[in-house]
């Protein structure tokens, strides 16, 4: 894994604006930076990202089964009571899951190590799988880079494959998002996209204009009965809405399905080290209210999960994180090393949510930013990756995309 300065191409900036990328640069900085790349071997992208990446989603669906038959977790994940039986059944009856992504730690020598799964609203989806892509063909014909050279990167295709094995032929979906938002619309539309090359008809509606019927169904803002609806707003915000009284006798299947509730929030992974203990991809990771005492030095863990506490003491000690159960963009997060802070966020919009403690994964630094690895799943296998990197430990809302390609 290298970070490579690479020429940019002359007309990128009009070409994002013609394909309607008009979040390239945002809050006075560029967010697409092609100004340099990262480049992996193949060996690199299938056995250290790819292989564990699907790998990763499986465990995660077990948990999943082992979360729904447990009040304690399902309250410790801060599921609100009213609607556990709503994340339950959704699961329970097979609702579909278009997509999600890791978020690795990863330096080029593996293994790759889970901070978190973004599995419900993941953004940074058109950048991953078009515009970098068109970056690559692009590069290519004007022989920056080499003939031959390649990008992991089957995601819009995975995405057209994964919308024709759901749902038949012709079928209606809509798509909504908060207005106003450039990236979240680019999400949105890029599924879009997807649902029509997989003949089905794709309709979009901003999210405060969705009303519901005096029969209890949810419509459009052309009064259109919405049968299947993707939403770009997080199950842990729609939950806590008054609309979340009326989901289940909609007649409307969600996506990403209700049970994304408990793959989104890092409340996850506590359970995934708890069942899958010692796994190479995964940090120790434990409830901050079963550790955090033990971790200030104010008592001890008691119960099944004291011994594993100990075996993961040491690493915590040396360095650990501290995740709110629910947070977007790093928000709320700090950083601890031998118990004091190295880096904090400045924003505390999640801190009153409960906490998980993580081991600290360092990320690597190349000319002074920290890249991490979005390794996308569709469906139930890795389909292809996106990088974000950022000056800051924690990655937040002005970190950059870069690039990415496969050397020969």
């Amino acid at each position: 894994m290298q970070k490579i300065t690479l020429p940019e191409r002359p007309h990128w900036r009009e070409q994002a604006k013609e394909v309607g990328f008009s979040f390239a640069d945002m809050y006075g900085e560029p967010y697409w930076d092609e100004t340099s790349a990262y480049a992996f071997s193949l060996e690199q992208i299938e056995k250290d990202l790819e292989d564990p990446a699907t790998e990763l989603h499986a465990m995660c669906r077990e948990a999943i089964a082992h979360i729904i038959t447990s009040e304690s977790l399902m309250e410790k994940l801060a599921i609100p009571q009213a609607h556990r039986d709503l994340v339950a059944e959704s699961w329970k009856r097979g609702d579909p899951e278009i997509y999600g992504r890791f978020d690795f730690a990863y330096d080029g020598s593996g293994p790759a190590k889970l901070l978190e799964y973004n599995a419900d609203t993941p953004t940074s989806l058109y950048e991953s799988a078009a515009f970098q892509w068109q970056w690559l063909e692009d590069q290519l014909a004007a022989g920056v880079l080499p003939e031959g050279t390649d990008q992991f990167n089957g995601i819009h295709e995975a995405l057209v494959a994964r919308f024709g094995e759901v749902f038949e032929a012709n079928s209606d979906l809509h798509f909504t998002a908060v207005a106003g938002n450039p990236e979240d619309y680019g999400t949105v539309e890029m599924l879009g996209w997807a649902a029509r090359e997989a003949g089905l008809g794709a309709h979009y509606c901003d999210l405060d204009k969705i009303a519901l019927s005096d029969d209890g169904q949810f419509l459009d803002d052309e009064d259109r009965r919405i049968a299947v609806l993707f939403k770009l707003y997080p199950w842990e915000d729609l939950l806590r809405d008054d609309y979340a009284n009326h989901i289940d006798g909609s007649g409307c299947l969600f996506l990403e399905p209700a049970w994304k509730a408990l793959l989104s929030n890092k409340g996850l992974l506590p359970v995934l080290w708890e069942m899958f203990e010692g796994h190479p991809n995964l940090l120790p990771a434990f409830f901050e209210a079963d550790v955090g005492d033990a971790l200030a030095g104010r008592g001890a863990p008691s119960g099944a999960v004291a011994t594993a506490f100990g075996r993961a003491e040491a690493q915590l000690g040396a360095g650990h994180v501290r995740k709110p159960i629910l947070s977007r963009e790093g928000a709320s997060v700090t950083i601890l090393k031998s118990g004091s802070v190295i880096e904090q966020s400045k924003n505390s919009d999640y801190a009153e949510h409960p906490h998980i403690i993580q081991a600290y994964a360092p990320l690597p630094q190349f000319d002074g930013f920290r890249p991490v690895i979005g390794a996308w799943v569709v469906g139930q296998v890795c389909a292809g990756i996106g990088i974000r990197e950022d000056r800051s430990r924690i990655t937040q809302d002005l970190s950059r995309f870069k690039p990415h390609y496969i050397t020969l």
